[in-house]
């Protein structure tokens, strides 16, 4: 069902492209020629009234996607209390699954223990130059 909706939500959406586009502009550069089947008046309430029915279709389609789209989630990740998604019964418990997780630890390498030159002394901090005064010859 969903899917049927969202190709007719496609089809509302794309017809309503078409339809603004075909209506005239203050500019009139994306307006439809002179002539045709109806003209002037006509042509802008036709128009008007296909745009606004179109509005009225696209906004009941997405109101009917967005409720047939709606899941709930599962209850647990872990399957107790979960319910299958395809029978509506509750899941089978998992056999011998374990209460609680153990707790990760990262064991290190190994590194070998040579023995690493002593780092140079750090070097002393010097007095800051001060500034020269300028001379006027």
């Amino acid at each position: 069902m969903s899917t049927l909706l969202l190709v007719i939500h496609i089809m509302i959406a794309t017809s309503m492209i078409v339809i603004i586009l075909l209506q005239r502009s203050e500019g009139g550069a994306l307006g439809m020629g002179g002539g045709g089947f109806v003209s002037g008046r006509g042509a802008a309430n036709l128009l008007t009234r296909t745009t606004a029915i179109l509005a009225a279709m696209f906004f009941a389609t997405s109101l009917l996607l967005g409720i047939t789209g709606h899941r709930s989630a599962p209850t647990s990740a872990v399957g107790v209390g979960t319910v299958n998604s395809r029978t509506g019964a509750p899941a089978a418990p998992v056999e011998n699954a374990p209460i609680e997780l153990p707790e990760l630890s990262l064991k290190r390498p190994a590194q070998p223990q040579a023995e690493q030159p002593a780092p140079p002394p750090a070097p002393q901090p010097q007095q800051p130059a001060k500034p020269q005064v300028p001379q006027s010859q």
